[in-house]
């Protein structure tokens, strides 16, 4: 396959020029009159370099840079100046990365040298991304971070749907990932150059939900000022994540159907249909079908949206990536806080692991965060940790083996839960809000049963003396 050069000029006459220039090297020159029509050959067919003039009609060489660089498109531009405009040319280079500028007229010589240098340059950006997909096959994907099973099969469903249009459902726990999932999905799909935009349904309140969605006309209601572009407009050619679907009205529900299924939408107070070009996305922190069955969501919605499901498991039950994110979530907040800590001790990743995190890991990363500031440098130890976590440490360290319960067959269920309880308690070094955690169960359920627990064992000792106090 040639080496294709996009040639973007108005001149006719120089873009002309310019492309016998380029064929004489042994590459083939793809013409276009300004930036949005490089934009629209980019579309249909990448180039390995662009040469592109700077002053330009409709969409000049200035706003076809900011346009590349906010779609991520990292192709290497070399921009032609004339005479006079060194200084514009040397910001463009510096202020919006283009690879180099040339004076015009432009010298065979110096335009093959810089080409074949332009070319290496994107030939390493595309080895690059390779070796970062490969990487996806390595416990991570975009952020998403595991080399769990779950982990891995959760990765491969995104790289089959990703390139798709279909809707997905995304289901697990809150703080497991589920923006994160969306977000790799978009990212691997053909949409990856149009928006992301993502809306917690859970956070509006009934009253601006369809005005956030669909967008209003000026006057529509008090307080419409102004006319707004709704989520769906402002996701155009792009994806929209619908974060806690099953928290939407079901009349907006309804709505929202009418729209997904005609991919049309009209504001509120409007009089005409926007078309518009989406990729839907949903997510639920409930389990769907007990949603639909709860009348949370509605059943025709359900179906329009699981065409595909993909349900992120809780971080408990993939205890074995805890170290790889932990690893991860350092880097980041390392930067974040300019911090320098390298790594957990091993007592402090003992604790993470034996940890039922029910907030998954926006806890893991909050609890990581605070020992990160705490430390400042090198290794994350016990002392910086939260007391939550390191009060089961005490209880290890006395007892270590004493974490096992004997049953004799025909204890009554009454009597092992109790022990069982007690236990935990035992175990947890009498931390009740610890020992809640561990069992599933509220801290006030914890409470009653503890009281109940008492007040047998005063019926009992009153029992066994006579019930000499009465």
């Amino acid at each position: 396959m040639s080496v294709q050069i996009l040639v973007v000029d108005d001149d006719a006459e120089q873009r002309s020029d310019l492309s016998a220039m380029i064929a004489s090297f042994g590459y083939e020159a793809v013409e276009a009159g300004d930036g949005r029509d490089a934009l629209n050959k980019l579309a249909s067919s990448p180039v390995s370099a662009i040469l592109t003039d700077l002053v330009m009609p409709r969409m000049d060489g200035f706003a076809l840079l900011k346009e590349l660089a906010a779609r991520g498109d990292r192709t290497p531009t070399i921009v032609l100046t004339a005479f006079g405009s060194i200084e514009q040319a040397i910001s463009v280079v510096h202020d919006l990365r283009a690879f180099w500028f040339l004076e015009k007229p432009v010298q065979a010589g110096v335009m093959r040298a810089l080409l074949e240098r332009a070319i290496q340059q994107n030939d390493l950006i595309a080895e690059t991304e390779r070796l970062s997909r490969q990487l996806s096959y390595r416990g991570v994907l975009g952020d998403l971070v595991g080399d769990s099973q779950a982990m891995m099969g959760i990765f491969s469903l995104i790289r089959q749907v990703a390139p798709t249009t279909a809707s997905v459902l995304i289901s697990g726990e809150s703080g497991t990932g589920k923006e994160l999932v969306a977000r790799a999905i978009h990212e691997l799909s053909p949409r990856s150059g149009g928006p992301f935009v993502a809306i917690n349904c859970a956070a509006l309140p009934e009253s601006l939900m369809e005005s956030e969605l669909f967008g209003h006309e000026k006057g529509a209601f008090t307080g419409a000022v102004e006319r707004r572009a709704g989520c769906f407009e402002q996701a155009q050619n792009g994806t929209l994540l619908l974060d806690e679907i099953a928290e939407m009205p079901i009349a907006t529900q309804a709505k929202l159907l009418r729209v997904i299924e005609d991919s049309k939408v009209r504001r509120l107070g409007g009089s005409t249909d926007i078309k518009i070009a989406v990729r839907v996305l949903a997510a639920t922190n409930r389990p769907p079908m007990q949603a639909v069955e709860n009348k949370h969501l509605r059943e025709d919605l359900f179906y329009r949206l699981n065409v595909f499901h993909i349900a992120i498991p809780p971080l408990r039950e993939r205890k074995q990536d805890i170290p790889a994110i932990a690893a991860a979530l350092l880097r980041d907040l390392n930067n974040k806080h300019g911090c320098r800590v390298t790594h957990l001790s091993p007592e402090v990743l003992q604790i993470f692991e034996g940890n039922s995190w029910p907030g998954n890991v926006r806890e893991l990363r909050n609890t990581i965060e605070r020992a990160v500031i705490m430390a400042g440098e090198g290794e994350i130890q016990l002392r910086h940790l939260p007391g939550v976590l390191t009060a089961i440490q005490p209880a290890r360290q006395q007892a270590p083996t004493d974490d096992r319960l004997m049953i004799r067959v025909g204890t009554p269920m009454n009597k092992v839960e109790e022990a069982y309880v007690r236990l935990t308690l035992k175990f947890t070094n009498n931390h009740r809000r610890r020992t809640a955690e561990l069992l599933g169960l509220s801290l006030r359920t914890l409470h009653n049963k503890l009281r109940l627990y008492g007040r047998a064992e005063a019926t009992a000792a009153g029992a066994s003396d006579g019930g000499g106090n009465r």
